[in-house]
């Protein structure tokens, strides 16, 4: 393969990749410190790239030079963040990297987020201002270990949690907005309830009173997603479904749990997230790679039972396990 093929791949690549938002003139002009017509020259090929310019736009956008190639390998390119222990600003940064992320799907027209879920993920705890509190006491005390948590318990009224909520709930609205795909295992609600369960067992409530609470807010919750599966769109809780909600499709799958892998497709491209350290997630755009896990959960979906719209029995004898599970956990307390 010659370097004119190759430079009109990494566009044609770049322009798949690219939100609809974004020119990518102007993107490449900026990047290259070029004009407009030098970068245009550039994506017709007219243009020869030198082995700088090349390399400033494949570690900008994180493209893959080696499949440009064509070269055999069996390596995969990830971007992300690494956790940062004891940071005061580790949250903030965490928070604002998943706003961007679900910001950038929510540019494109065409898309749809595939969940295979281990938990019930951070961004629909954000959807009851209770739960958001209590997930952001977690990961900031336990996950993050951040020096202001030191020796702390928690109470729903500490207004500390207020600025994290607030913008945990712009991130949910985010995400409310795009069409997603979720494929769930009974053991799906167990973190939810063991994270409540194992401060109940430290004494990390200043009252008991917000205990009760949070396992009602979990109930609420696994109602509310009951109530998106019967309807199949996404919307808030006490709310009807508006025009042009966001499709809403739920899976069970009885015999695998899932890793919390995310697949998202944004026009004619994918984008894979695996979860590591907890909360954090590398991401991928490689094709091959997309390909296989998108094959992945095609056949997961496959070998699972589709429980929105349809199939009310085994939703809600799906949703009564669910709730038998709080119910235990509340007799716990007595």
């Amino acid at each position: 393969m010659n370097t004119s093929s190759v430079q009109v791949l990494l566009f044609q690549h770049l322009k798949n990749q690219l939100p609809p938002h974004l020119s990518m003139v102007d993107e490449v002009a900026d990047l290259l410190g070029i004009s407009n017509d030098s970068a245009y020259r550039r994506i017709r090929g007219e243009k020869p790239m030198d082995l700088e310019e090349t390399h400033k736009l494949c570690s900008h956008f994180n493209i893959p030079l080696d499949r440009l190639l064509h070269l055999k390998s069996d390596s995969f390119v990830f971007s992300g963040k690494l956790k940062v222990v004891g940071s005061a600003n580790a949250f903030e940064e965490w928070l604002d990297e998943v706003q961007h992320q679900f910001q950038v799907i929510s540019s494109f027209k065409s898309r749809h987020i595939y969940f295979l879920m281990k938990d019930i993920s951070p961004f629909v705890h954000f959807l009851v201002p209770e739960l958001a509190a209590f997930r952001c006491f977690l990961y900031l005390k336990s996950i993050l270990q951040d020096e202001r948590m030191k020796g702390t318990k928690f109470s729903l009224n500490d207004p500390f949690y207020e600025k994290y909520v607030a913008q945990g709930r712009k991130i949910y609205n985010l995400y409310s907005q795009i069409p997603t795909t979720e494929i769930w295992n009974i053991e799906t609600l167990n973190s939810s309830l063991n994270q409540i369960n194992f401060y109940v067992e430290a004494g990390a409530f200043v009252h008991k009173n917000d205990i009760k609470i949070l396992y009602a807010k979990v109930e609420e919750l696994v109602n509310h997603i009951e109530r998106q599966a019967e309807l199949g769109v996404k919307f808030n809780i006490g709310e009807t479904p508006g025009a042009g909600a966001a499709s809403y499709r739920m899976f069970i799958n009885e015999l695998i749990l899932g890793n919390n892998t995310l697949l998202a497709e944004v026009g004619d491209g994918r984008i894979t997230f695996l979860n590591h350290s907890v909360i954090y997630f590398i991401a991928t755009q490689d094709e091959r790679f997309n390909s296989a896990m998108f094959g992945n959960m095609e056949n997961l979906m496959k070998k699972s039972t589709l429980i929105s719209t349809i199939g009310e029995k085994d939703r809600s004898g799906f949703f009564n396990r669910l709730r038998n599970k709080i119910q235990e956990s509340i007799a716990q307390l007595a």
